[in-house]
């Protein structure tokens, strides 16, 4: 018991003289510094943490404090910024969660190398340099989602990947996993999602049905946003004297702070109510059919209602921008997210009129999609095509023109798909107006006027 004792003291007396090199030479991140305590935890061999506290093996921490203190603060630091950017609550919503935890190093890592504190410095190695190198000419800016997405869109290198993870490995996510059992055997945990009974045709809850549990947002992962809105926030009133120390910090705190939506779900804020041909089994009446078979033999009293009312979308705008600036293969992603919606028909009618307007500072093409083979048939086409810069006000002056040759009678909104550089109309729309941003990328979102709204989409599951 005493051999225990000492052990939990001198891992708890390490851990702090390694905060305190961190909080002097990052004075901005003293809330987030203090947010995590200490557990020893023989269960690892090495330290990571469950967002709550830093859960460490005493003899890992001795070894590695005696070797290499400045290693021990970079571990320190890797493991607040994996809780500052959320990536253990992430997890559980991530379908290659071998590939999730890799890719989380290297967004840490690479921000961590982009740092110049003395209490974190270290030669870059060829290796890192090169990599960083590559995946910036390819990603751009490097976050887990991003780097995540970029490894599922190709051929899986798995000895290069058990590479990466050798180079980039820090600290134990056994505990992210642990995280996810706990939350299930949560009795106060979201209920099962509510049985087709419980729906009506549309999917919409029948009244009187239980009501569909949302997702609870972990009690711990709301105190990490707010601890990372207030380094972002330290960090802005510090201004450029501390931009060079800090590297892409602040950069990639203000891209994970934005709210990722569900194109989906976004998407239902245009839906009209229509009337559609299709077999409402609602409206059907069971008695009067039987009654009919049984009196009459095969002659039913009723029949099947063959219309019903559906809350779809019919009339729709899509505005790309394909300028150089925007790019391709990201514009191509929105494509086939808006065609595996039409296939689902679950968002759209059957025959719909769909504009997809291209355009950079003037519009240059004007498609008009029926069904879901013609957008298939778009897609497979597209190609980003420009080298211009991009004025948005054509595009709603020929919306404009739709509108009152009567081709656009029950518009509900627009959608411009664009990186958000550009010359913005003053003046509101009748209808509402999205400009869509792929979540994770470098845009001119900022510059997007207050009347119209911003949507960041992401396709990490």
């Amino acid at each position: 018991m005493e051999t225990r004792v000492r052990l939990e003291e001198t891992g708890r007396r390490i851990l702090n003289a390694s905060r305190a090199e961190l909080y002097l030479s990052m004075r901005f991140m003293g809330q987030a510094l203090g947010s995590l305590d200490y557990t020893m935890d023989l269960s690892t061999t090495t330290v990571g943490t469950d967002a709550v506290s830093i859960r460490y093996n005493p003899t890992y921490l001795l070894q590695l404090y005696l070797k290499e203190p400045r290693h021990l603060n970079r571990t320190y630091l890797h493991i607040l910024l994996h809780c500052l950017f959320r990536h253990m609550f992430t997890s559980a919503q991530m379908k290659e969660k071998e590939l999730w935890d890799l890719c989380c190093d290297i967004a840490v890592e690479a921000l961590i190398d982009s740092m110049d504190y003395p209490a974190i410095s270290r030669t870059l190695s060829d290796f890192r340099a090169g990599f960083y190198r590559q995946m910036e000419e390819e990603i751009g800016v490097l976050t887990a989602e991003k780097l995540y997405r970029y490894y599922l869109d190709r051929k899986r290198d798995y000895m290069r990947e058990d590479v990466l993870q050798r180079e980039f490995f820090m600290d134990d996510h056994s505990f992210w996993q642990r995280m996810e059992d706990e939350e299930n055997k949560d009795p106060d945990s979201p209920e099962a999602p509510p049985s087709r009974d419980s729906q009506d045709p549309e999917g919409r809850q029948k009244e009187g049905a239980p009501q569909k549990h949302l997702k609870k947002v972990h009690p711990r992962e709301e105190d990490w946003k707010k601890n990372a809105d207030r380094v972002r926030a330290e960090l802005d009133v510090i201004g450029k004297e501390a931009s060079r120390e800090s590297g892409e910090l602040e950069r990639i705190l203000k891209l994970t702070a934005r709210k990722r939506t569900s194109y989906k779900e976004f998407l239902r804020r245009f839906a009209v109510i229509r009337e559609e041909t299709s077999v409402d089994p609602d409206s059907f009446d069971y008695g009067f059919y039987n009654y009919g078979m049984e009196v009459y033999g095969n002659m039913p009293l009723i029949e099947e209602n063959e219309y019903r009312e559906a809350r779809r979308i019919e009339d729709l705008v899509i505005a790309i921008d394909t300028s150089a600036s925007c790019q391709e293969t990201l514009v191509q992603r929105f494509l086939n997210e808006t065609a595996g919606l039409l296939q689902s028909q679950e968002t759209f009618f059957h025959r719909v009129n769909i504009h997809i307007l291209e355009c950079d500072e003037r519009v240059h093409a004007d498609v008009l999609i029926r069904d879901v083979k013609d957008m298939e048939r778009y897609t497979d086409s597209f190609t980003v095509s420009g080298g211009f810069g991009t004025d948005f006000r054509p595009v709603f002056a020929y919306v404009e023109r739709l509108q009152k040759a009567g081709q656009l009678k029950g518009l509900r909104g627009l959608m411009y798909f664009t990186d958000g550089f550009g010359t913005y109309p003053e003046k509101p729309t009748p209808y509402d107006t999205a400009f869509v941003f792929w979540d994770g990328e470098e845009n001119g979102a900022d510059q997007v006027p207050g009347w119209a709204m911003k949507l960041f989409l992401d396709d990490t599951n």
